[in-house]
């Protein structure tokens, strides 16, 4: 059984650690290491180091921790002498990016969606993995993190911000139920100025979609694709990972999507639904139907030469969407873009959003009301209207 310790409290960056011992695994075999443990306080009047007159150590002035600093260090220090009373034994401090790569990384590739690894990935490299560098779990604190987003959100908008402070917290979250530290350091990241605000995302208006399924009509596997954005509000995965079979009596049933080359699962529970199909949508559809030969099963868009994998609508859009588009001078504003002017067709035209968000397919009605509400432009006029015409009908 090892000895109690206090530790030793000193100030480093405008923090308060305290310096301790304990016992890793050190390549392979057990040591005793000295550590370090960043205090959660700032340096206020409860909380300071104040040096001791006429005591020198070494040449230099010693230091004694107020009260309130003290205890806060009594604190952790006696989980510490607690686990070295049991014997515990830790592991050694990993860098950042060694977490990622050896634990976080592989858990979620094998727990989270193919979908959200994608974006995780993205932001790892683009933001993140520059950022940790060599640093250590254990040597990372709050102010790294509330620099790191300070300084990007003078260029990336809010949304940004909050992905990238997701996935960083998940990281330390998963860190500390490894036993790999003791507190998250991102749970208290703040962004220390203003964010930028997102910028309004494109859509397409109802004109705009005819006009490109009239640029389309030589390509009905392009046409298809942007209706099915466009009327049934699909995501792209979803389009991609349609077969034959799921049309029946009238209606889609959306169950899957593709990506990564992968059938993965429904962005959301909620996202697996049945829509009713619509003209124009019917007509292409039987169109790009006869046209493939009349299947009565197998991917809607068949990768060329085989019917193993769809051919990814990404090749679609590169073969002839953005030619089409290109020739007849019209605007190529994504795919997404069909699915949010679809959305802010039914909320123009039901004046709610129930209808948006069952099309969309939300869990939430606040998700329909944050990104497709408010790029409506008639709502305002005709309520407006409405308003005037009711207080012309009681009378002044």
């Amino acid at each position: 059984m090892g000895r109690n310790q206090r530790g030793q409290i000193y100030e480093a960056g405008g923090s308060f650690f305290v310096r301790y011992y304990v016992t890793e695994i050190v390549q392979g075999k057990t040591e005793r290491v000295q550590r370090s443990h960043r205090l959660p306080c700032e340096k206020d009047a409860k909380h300071y180091l104040a040096p001791i007159p006429e005591q020198r150590r070494k040449g230099r002035r010693k230091y004694a921790a107020s009260s309130a600093l003290r205890r806060l260090a009594d604190e952790f220090i006696a989980t510490v002498n607690a686990q070295t009373a049991r014997g515990h034994v830790a592991q050694r401090d990993m860098t950042v990016v060694e977490f990622w790569d050896q634990i976080y990384w592989p858990f979620a590739q094998e727990n989270l969606r193919l979908s959200s690894t994608k974006g995780y990935e993205k932001i790892w490299e683009q933001h993140l993995k520059p950022h940790f560098g060599t640093r250590t779990l254990r040597q990372y604190t709050t102010v790294m993190g509330s620099e790191l987003l300070t300084a990007l959100a003078k260029e990336y908008g809010r949304n940004t911000i909050q992905h990238i402070r997701s996935l960083a917290s998940g990281i330390f979250t998963h860190a500390v139920n490894k036993g790999r530290v003791s507190v998250n350091p991102w749970r208290e990241v703040k962004v220390l100025g203003k964010v930028k605000q997102p910028e309004q995302t494109p859509h397409y208006t109802l004109s705009e979609i005819q006009e490109i399924l009239n640029a389309l009509e030589n390509n009905p596997d392009g046409q298809l694709v942007m209706a099915l954005t466009f009327f049934l509000g699909l995501r792209p995965s979803e389009v991609n990972a349609l077969r034959w079979e799921n049309f029946q009596d009238g209606r889609v049933n959306i169950e899957k999507g593709f990506v990564r080359g992968r059938v993965d699962e429904l962005k959301t529970k909620a996202a697996k639904a049945s829509l009713p199909l619509i003209e124009p949508v019917i007509s292409i559809l039987k169109r790009w139907h006869e046209q493939s030969g009349s299947p009565s099963n197998g991917w809607l868009f068949p990768k060329k030469g085989t019917n193993e994998i769809p051919a990814g609508i990404v090749g679609i859009t590169r073969r002839a969407i953005l030619p089409a588009l290109n020739d007849a001078g019209i605007a190529w504003k994504g795919l997404y873009a069909g699915r949010r002017g679809g959305a802010t067709m039914l909320v123009d035209l039901t004046k709610g959003l129930v209808a948006a968000q069952e099309l969309l397919r939300h869990k939430s009605m606040t998700t329909t009301a944050l990104f497709y509400k408010k790029t409506t432009q008639n709502a305002l006029p005709e309520g407006m209207k409405l308003l005037e015409a009711s207080y012309a009908a009681n009378g002044k």
